[in-house]
């Protein structure tokens, strides 16, 4: 288990305490994102958390590790759990501090053979552009990252995930110039409805967290209603971005119903047929557990 980062504390004085269990869903879901090796605050084992998920219908679990430890964790964790797949990448905010270091070269080397190790190890991610942490002097660094694991994941035949923070252009400029692989999926959707259209054009699943539950949030709600049901995706991206009403306190997957029956009302979806295709979706992108 690993703290959160100085940049991500937030809402110190807020109340700390888990959230209550939602109902559960009618079909079972896939939380498509999620960082259970990070504490922010009342942190759960894993094998506590997939329990708790499991009992509201998040069955399964895609294990993001987003730095070299965390990329190490998330394949032990999936050779350990049947409920989980790991995804390895360096996150777009690791790699201008690992070229500072000189270490860059070095890291992206055992990404690749991490994503190499297991079978369980179905995605090459999150990777991508964040232009919001890291300013000019980094991006140049953080586009030669995410060139070369778009190769890794070509070469691989893993599905790539994709951050993005305020480099909605910038992402789509480095798809175009590479081709994006078979599979992509973007992490965490947050642009609006030309952006949303942009995606899909070009192949893409695009996932939805927590952050369409916020008050401020029309732009992506009206996103995520344009998406066709065969390419939505639910995640939480825990322990961050936890659905209103519990905005500010530590997500879980357990917490992905409170997502789910979000995202139906805006789309207009039955809920059971929303269920059942995020987990069909899930499985198109990242494979059969």
């Amino acid at each position: 288990m690993r703290s959160r980062s100085a940049d991500d504390e937030q809402g110190q004085r807020r109340d700390r305490e888990r959230p209550p269990p939602p109902e559960p869903l009618p079909l079972p879901v896939v939380d498509n994102h999620c960082h259970l090796d990070i504490s922010d605050g009342d942190w759960l084992e894993t094998g506590q958390a997939i329990a708790r998920a499991t009992e509201v219908g998040v069955r399964r679990i895609v294990q993001i590790g987003c730095d070299l430890p965390g990329a190490a964790w998330a394949v032990e964790a999936a050779e350990e759990h049947d409920a989980l797949v790991a995804g390895v990448a360096l996150h777009p905010n690791e790699a201008p501090r690992l070229a500072a270091e000189g270490r860059l070269d070095e890291a992206l080397a055992e990404i690749e053979r991490l994503a190499q190790s297991h079978a369980a190890v179905r995605a090459v991610g999150e990777t991508g552009l964040d232009f919001f942490r890291t300013g000019p002097e980094g991006r140049d660094v953080q586009r030669e990252s995410f060139v070369r694991h778009i190769d890794l994941a070509k070469r691989l035949g893993k599905t790539l995930v994709i951050h993005d923070r305020d480099a909605h252009d910038a992402v789509l400029e480095v798809i175009d110039a590479e081709g994006a692989p078979e599979r992509w999926v973007m992490h965490c959707f947050s642009g609006n409805v030309r952006f949303a259209k942009a995606c899909l054009d070009r192949g893409a699943h695009l996932s939805f967290a927590g952050t369409v539950t916020f008050k401020n949030a029309q732009p992506l709600r009206d996103a995520l209603a344009v998406v066709p049901l065969d390419r939505v995706l639910v995640e939480t991206d825990a322990p961050f971005l936890t659905p209103t009403p519990y905005r500010g306190r530590p997500n879980a997957s357990y917490l992905v119903p409170i997502t789910v029956r979000a995202m139906a009302e805006v789309r207009g979806d039955d809920l059971e047929t929303l269920c059942a295709a995020i987990d069909s979706n899930t499985e198109a992108a990242y494979g059969a557990w």
